[in-house]
């Protein structure tokens, strides 16, 4: 499944510059708002479903390689971290749906951890 199909079934909003999300395909999900956590047990190229909007998730996704952040609960970033994510290549996406829900969502598209 492509991240473009990810996006437009969880009706995400795109945070950061677009992309060909076409040709990313995540490679597992994983879910945490503990930094350390999603350092120790993302996967490279994963999704990773946070509440968190500060700069220090930029850093995580960036140093892990990942698809892209999934922010949840309308947990909208500030500017800076937007353009830092920008300069990163760090895809962010919102929505207001809780993790929970995004998690359920991912598995019943058939995204596993990964």
């Amino acid at each position: 499944m492509t991240l473009q199909e990810i996006i437009d079934r969880l009706n995400l909003t795109v945070l950061t510059e677009k992309k060909d999300f076409t040709a990313i395909t995540p490679s597992g999900v994983y879910a945490s708002d503990l930094l350390s956590c999603v350092m120790a047990g993302a996967h490279r190229r994963g999704l990773w479903i946070t509440l968190q909007s500060h700069v220090n998730i930029v850093a995580v996704a960036a140093l892990l390689d990942l698809s892209a952040v999934i922010i949840t609960e309308g947990s909208t970033p500030e500017p800076d971290v937007i353009q830092k994510a920008n300069r990163e290549e760090v895809t962010l996406l919102l929505t207001p749906a809780p993790t929970y829900t995004v998690a359920g969502k991912l598995w019943e598209l058939g995204l596993r951890e990964g």
